[in-house]
């Protein structure tokens, strides 16, 4: 490594020019698909006026992965992952244009929305593990922290971008224009995965079929401790803290009486939150190792949930989102690197479908949950009653020094099948 990436732990993923092709063509994409989000949560929370109504249309979005995310990591594991990648990507743009038409000829009911909402998720579903084990074909299995929190950047800051882009759109061109960028914005990872070079070596060697492929994923998950204790943590974070993303609109136009940009600004200041924290992920977790970032932050995020769900005003919660987005991402990123560091490429796939269908399958049932008990019990205390008790799961965790299990030794990993890749993350960076 040279030049910055050599200087800086956190952007050496940057060294690898295939990785920096891909890194901007998800972000156009991710800019577009906020753009998307933000209009349809405040169409729906303008149409219905129920965060129950808002929350359960954005977890359409997410609840396919508890069904699809485990055959598309089996599927990416067996094939070339840009035959998966690509004609789903066509699919997703063909669901937002879809999107688009329908609101130029205005007749643009619910259904409509949920069901597209809902075609978008299975697309998404499938095509996600496979797009996340490509990264790990591009980059060196020391530099995949440097990967995955530089991935939570680009993510982050289309979600700064996204939201304020949506807030021009909404206010200029309305929300014909919004899906219709959305669409157009799936070019950008066409045109990165297109050109991205093929893997070198030996091809994944499957075993079995894919319900097979399927069922070993689940008992590489099973067995390996660091796994078994971060993929229950992953649902704990997304049934109880994630669901302010999704709430957010129903949030800010009902309990702080603020209107439709001010809802898209709250989505800036968690990403601005999370952009900040992203790109300084993996500095902390070389001076620290994996395993304290991971419980600082999950001691951490609990509190700042709260404090951000009883902020009095727009401007408190404002900032308090701002630390939220950025905590909560240090946690992903350090759930994510142990989940996706324990294993051999050749498992990488399905190890990340069993998290994608964690954390997607528990923020859907999540926003659901919240979103109607809110409507019910407050907007504020439900959400806050449940960041307590994921305060309360991390404090008894850390009480039986059960995040030691992140340090353990790796039973599928590279070195112990052989494989000759060199360390994973997860020991790279408790040895540093």
């Amino acid at each position: 490594m040279t030049g910055l990436t050599a200087r800086f732990p956190s952007l050496r993923a940057f060294g690898y020019p295939a990785y920096v092709r891909i890194w901007f063509g998800a972000f156009v994409s991710n800019v577009g698909t906020w753009v998307q989000a933000i209009s349809i949560g405040v169409y729906v929370a303008e149409t219905t006026g129920k965060a129950g109504w808002t929350g359960s249309i954005a977890a359409l979005t997410y609840l396919p992965m508890v069904f699809l995310a485990p055959l598309g990591g089996a599927l990416a594991d067996r094939v070339d992952r840009r035959r998966i990648i690509v004609p789903l990507t066509v699919a997703q743009a063909l669901g937002s244009t879809t999107l688009a038409i329908l609101a130029l000829v205005g007749h643009l009911p619910l259904t409509w929305v949920a069901t597209l909402v809902f075609l978008n998720g299975c697309a998404s579903a499938l095509s996600a593990p496979a797009f996340n084990s490509l990264l790990t074909e591009i980059v060196a299995p020391e530099d995949l922290l440097s990967s995955v929190s530089l991935t939570s950047a680009q993510f982050n800051l289309a979600r700064t971008i996204g939201p304020m882009l949506a807030a021009a759109i909404l206010t200029t061109g309305g929300i014909t224009f919004a899906f219709a960028t959305n669409a157009l914005s799936f070019l950008g990872v066409l045109i990165a995965v297109l050109t991205a070079p093929r893997p070198t070596g030996n091809p994944l060697a499957p075993v079995g079929g894919l319900w097979r492929g399927i069922l070993d994923g689940v008992r590489v998950a099973r067995i390996d401790p660091g796994i078994r204790l971060a993929l229950p943590l992953v649902l704990a974070v997304a049934v109880l803290i994630a669901p302010f993303i999704g709430l957010m609109p129903a949030y800010a136009i009902k309990a702080l009486g603020s209107d439709t940009a001010d809802a898209s600004r709250l989505a800036v200041a968690q990403g601005l939150g999370a952009l900040v924290f992203a790109f300084t992920a993996n500095a902390v977790a070389v001076r620290w190792g994996v395993r304290r970032l991971m419980t600082y932050s999950l001691l951490a995020l609990a509190p700042v949930t709260a404090a951000y769900w009883l902020a009095p005003t727009y401007r408190l919660a404002f900032l308090a989102l701002s630390l939220l987005g950025g905590v909560y991402i240090w946690t992903l990123t350090a759930l994510s690197t142990t989940c996706m560091g324990r294993v051999s490429r050749e498992r990488q796939a399905r190890i990340s479908s069993l998290y994608s269908v964690t954390l997607s399958g528990g923020y859907a049932v999540g926003l659901v949950l919240q979103g109607w008990f809110a409507d019910r019990l407050g907007v504020r205390l439900v959400p806050t009653v449940a960041a307590g008790l994921m305060l309360a799961i991390v404090l008894v965790l850390v009480q039986r020094k059960a995040f030691r299990a992140i340090e353990a030794s790796r039973p599928f990993g590279p070195l112990a099948e052989g494989a000759g890749a060199g360390p994973s993350v997860a020991a790279a960076d408790v040895s540093e």
